[in-house]
C-alpha cells in the first residue's frame, strides 16, 4: 500500500513538473463507469456467475458426501459398533475428504480468477486503446484514472475534463444515465 501511495505521489509530481514546463492538458476517466456501460461487461458478468454456480455445485456435492460419511461415522461411534481398524481407516478417509474439499475450494477460486482475467484482458486493452485515441484526438497530455483499487486518485476534477463518455462513444457505446446500481456521477 505504501508503494502504491508513493507511486501515485511520484506520478503526480512528474505530471506537475511537466505541466509547469509545457502547456499540459490533463483529463481523467472513470474506468469502472466505462466498463459498467459496455455490453461486454454484462456478458462477462453472466459468464462468471455461471462458472461460479458450476464450481459451487461441485463443492456442494463433495460437502454432502463428506457430511453423510461423517454422520455415518458418528452414528457408528455412538453405537460402539465400529472396530478399531475400520474406525482408523474411516477417520483417515474423512480427513482426506476434508483436505480434498479445501483444495477444491482453492482451485475453484483460482479458476474463477483466471477466467475473469481471460475475459477482461481483451476489454481492458480495448478500453485502454479507446482512452489513448480519445486523449490524442482531444489534445490531452495526460489522462488519469479516477480511482485505483477503490482509492480516489483524483480528489477534485472539473467535469469538463472527464473523458469517460467520449471514450464510450469511441467504443460505439451510448452512455446510459446513472441508475441506483451505478455510481451517481453526472456525465456530460
Amino acid at each position: 500500500m505504501r508503494k502504491f501511495v508513493l507511486l501515485v505521489v511520484l506520478g503526480l509530481g512528474v505530471i506537475t513538473s511537466y505541466a509547469q514546463t509545457a502547456a499540459a492538458k490533463i483529463g481523467y476517466a472513470d474506468v469502472d463507469y466505462i466498463f459498467s456501460q459496455m455490453p461486454d461487461s454484462k456478458q462477462i458478468d453472466a459468464d462468471l456467475k455461471s462458472l461460479q454456480a458450476q464450481l459451487k455445485n461441485q463443492i456442494d456435492t463433495k460437502l454432502q458426501e463428506f457430511q453423510k460419511k461423517l454422520a455415518d461415522y458418528n452414528q457408528a461411534i455412538q453405537a460402539n459398533t465400529m472396530p478399531d481398524a475400520v474406525r482408523s481407516n474411516t477417520e483417515r478417509e474423512l480427513q482426506q475428504l476434508q483436505q480434498n474439499i479445501e483444495k477444491l475450494q482453492q482451485d475453484a477460486q483460482t479458476n474463477l480468477q483466471n477466467k475473469q482475467t481471460q475475459l477482461m484482458d481483451p476489454v481492458y486493452k480495448k478500453v485502454g486503446k479507446a482512452i489513448e485515441d480519445t486523449a490524442k484526438e482531444n489534445g490531452f497530455t495526460f489522462i488519469l484514472n479516477q480511482q485505483i483499487g477503490g482509492l480516489d486518485v483524483i480528489l477534485y476534477g472539473d467535469e469538463k475534463m472527464d473523458i469517460s463518455d467520449l471514450v464510450l462513444k469511441k467504443l460505439g457505446v451510448t452512455p446510459k444515465p446513472a441508475t441506483a446500481t451505478t455510481p451517481a456521477q453526472p456525465k456530460k
